[in-house]
């Protein structure tokens, strides 16, 4: 087991985020993580996730030896739009869990992933390598992948700042009148369904910007940009202003679109390389299916 020692000079703050700021091949989740495994000791003591670092506080940190990868490989196709040493791009198809969970044990991305790249990054552990950030299921669309730790940590770190671009495509039920919008509200799980997220009082800042492509008898098709990265953020979102994304299961109404979920794609991704700084963008095309909706809607205006 590796142990890492750190004295603080002047930082000030919560251990979590003063040690992320300075171990910077190390995510702030790995650092929660390492709290809540008891691997931090200051000054001789273990020491709770919001401890607050003072000058001349001596830090342990014992680094526990990764986790062998026992998720299964499975030789599933999946359209990479780039890779290399760093990173690699990959267009989820609807329908394509991310990573394994208690219900979703084959099939996902990840299990995809580890038959098709040698290498991926380590820091979401054994269940999530390489994973970044996550669409949902019957999302479709762009994901960045981390093939080792450095570049993980600062693609995560963009999608923290802000900096890392991510616009979706949604067509929702309703004819928006505003050209463009913002929406600023705070999101939470809700107090009424622990599967669902809502916009309450006291919830994480989410700000999600849009802006009508086409209108539609009863339905808009917009572009959507994220600022922040909230779980269903742009369903949640969409549903608080009146708009439900059409075909969502969880989120819309009833009576509504056929098809395999929400018509909601992730078409573009951009994001600085994390070893050349270049700025990167890559672009979906739609789902056949979203097409084939969008054409039945125009010929029925």
């Amino acid at each position: 087991m590796e142990q890492i020692n750190v004295k603080i000079k002047q930082e000030k703050g919560r251990i979590d985020k003063v040690l992320s700021d300075v171990l910077k091949n190390h995510s702030r989740s790995q650092i929660q993580q390492w709290l809540k495994d008891q691997n931090i000791i200051v000054n001789g003591e273990v020491t709770r996730s919001n401890y607050k670092v003072k000058e001349h506080d001596e830090i342990s940190i014992n680094v526990p030896e990764p986790e062998e990868l026992n998720v299964i490989a499975e030789d599933i196709p999946i359209e990479i739009v780039y890779e290399d040493d760093d990173v690699l791009v990959v267009n989820k198809p609807q329908g394509m869990v991310v990573h394994p969970s208690a219900g979703h044990q084959h099939g996902t991305l990840v299990n995809a992933l580890l038959y098709h790249i040698k290498d991926l990054s380590s820091i979401n552990g054994i269940i999530r390598p390489g994973i970044v950030h996550r669409i949902d299921k019957d999302t479709s669309g762009l994901l960045m992948v981390a093939k080792n730790d450095k570049a993980h940590v600062a693609l995560a770190e963009q999608l923290k700042d802000k900096t890392s671009l991510r616009k979706y495509i949604a067509l929702v039920h309703g004819e928006i009148a505003h050209d463009k919008g913002e929406i600023n509200a705070p999101i939470g799980r809700s107090k009424n369904d622990r599967k669902m997220q809502a916009v309450i009082e006291g919830g994480k800042p989410a700000v999600t910007h849009f802006e009508v492509l086409e209108r539609f008898d009863g339905y808009t098709l917009v572009q959507l940009q994220l600022e922040t990265g909230r779980t269903h953020q742009i369903r949640v979102h969409m549903k608080y202003i009146g708009f439900p994304v059409a075909g969502d299961p969880l989120y819309g109404p009833r009576k509504t679109l056929k098809g395999n979920g929400q018509f909601l794609h992730a078409e573009v991704l951009g994001f600085k390389h994390p070893t050349t700084g270049q700025m990167m963008v890559f672009e979906a095309p739609l789902p056949d299916l979203f097409e084939k909706t969008l054409d039945q809607l125009r010929n029925n205006n």
